[in-house]
């Protein structure tokens, strides 16, 4: 337990949520020089305006305020190395929450040392855009389900094919990879919907509105029965391209697949031939395995393919989220309470 928890805000942060940190745990010394952090330009904007820069003083004081910090807000500049710099030039430092959900990843990149990662506890900001993925991933079976490609090239043609059949979201089995904070509202809002939801789990427990749970070493017995596939992966050693070839030969024809998760879980080059075979009948992505996504990428042009620029879990209640997140596991850290979305050093997520 600590008496007080000095704080500094590393990352963009509107004044109104600065007076929420404190507010909330009142036990925060709370460090935020408004001047040297780069203006957003939209909400969760946590990187700034591109055009930004400090003058050589600014980006020294910008240091000093890091190196003196017990708790960063933000990982510096969203720069993995400016975060190694930091770990390495402050023993004070002893919490880092990252703005990202999934910020194992630039914890990952910033290439510590195991004794640095056991000085240092890093967080994620998992959770807080758990109902925007979800409303997202629900658009793109419904998507699916109704043909959207097939409506808006009759409807740029001018084509009256006349009626056809639709499916039925609410007759439809669908496959949740994933049961974390995402994956659970997805399952929730789909099942509300009347879909069959099958989740997939390691430890074997369970969400309300999943029907069925399986590891997901055995996601292949159950690959025939579903409509749809929604991932909300995390992106690890364990889980790069888990939906590849294999995956998808096992799939029921005309499938749905759905990514909200991270794009490293997709073999895009396997999915590419699952679309031209007719075994995807319709791709909802908002994640890539390269971001941006390459021009050349044939993902762009695809007409079964839905391309959403990493956007979706963009809410504009998002800064705020975090922000209360922020506060209940800074209460946590000064009462010795276990944090909430400690990032696991093994396998970053």
């Amino acid at each position: 337990m600590s008496a007080r928890l000095r704080v500094v805000v590393a990352a963009p942060l509107a004044p109104e949520l600065c007076e929420l940190l404190t507010t909330r745990e009142p036990r925060i010394d709370l460090i935020v020089d408004q001047a040297l952090l780069p203006p957003m330009r939209h909400p969760a904007d946590f990187a700034g305006d591109p055009s930004f820069r400090r003058t050589p003083e600014q980006q020294a004081a910008y240091e000093e305020l890091l190196d003196t910090a017990e708790a960063l807000y933000g990982i510096p500049d969203v720069d993995p190395a400016s975060l190694a710099r930091t770990v390495r030039a402050n023993p004070w430092l002893r919490w880092v929450h990252t703005m990202a959900a999934g910020g194992g990843g630039q914890v990952r990149a910033a290439q510590l040392t195991e004794a640095e990662l056991e000085q240092v506890v890093f967080t994620t900001s998992a959770g807080v855009h758990g109902d925007a993925l979800a409303e997202f991933a629900v658009f793109g079976v419904f998507a699916g389900a109704k043909d959207l490609p097939r409506l808006a090239h009759q409807q740029r043609d001018r084509e009256w094919s006349g009626r056809w059949l639709m499916s039925q979201v609410s007759e439809q089995t669908v496959l949740v990879l994933g049961l974390g904070g995402i994956g659970s509202s997805v399952a929730a809002k789909l099942s509300a919907l009347g879909a069959t939801v099958i989740g997939t789990s390691r430890s074997g427990a369970t969400v309300p509105g999943v029907s069925r749970t399986v590891h997901p070493d055995d996601v292949a017995s159950v690959l025939s029965e579903v409509d749809a596939v929604v991932t909300t992966l995390p992106g690890t050693d364990s889980t790069h391209h888990f939906i590849g070839r294999d995956f998808f030969a096992g799939l029921r024809p005309g499938a749905t697949l759905v990514n909200v998760g991270r794009g490293t879980v997709v073999d895009e080059a396997a999915l590419l031939d699952a679309l031209e075979s007719r075994i995807v009948g319709f791709a909802a992505l908002d994640v890539f395995e390269v971001e941006p996504l390459p021009d050349e990428s044939a993902l762009w042009q695809h007409p079964r393919v839905l391309v959403s620029p990493h956007t979706a879990a963009l809410d504009a209640r998002e800064d705020r989220r975090i922000a209360e997140l922020f506060a209940d596991n800074a209460t946590r850290f000064l009462d010795g309470a276990a944090l909430r979305n400690v990032v696991d050093t093994v396998e970053f997520y």
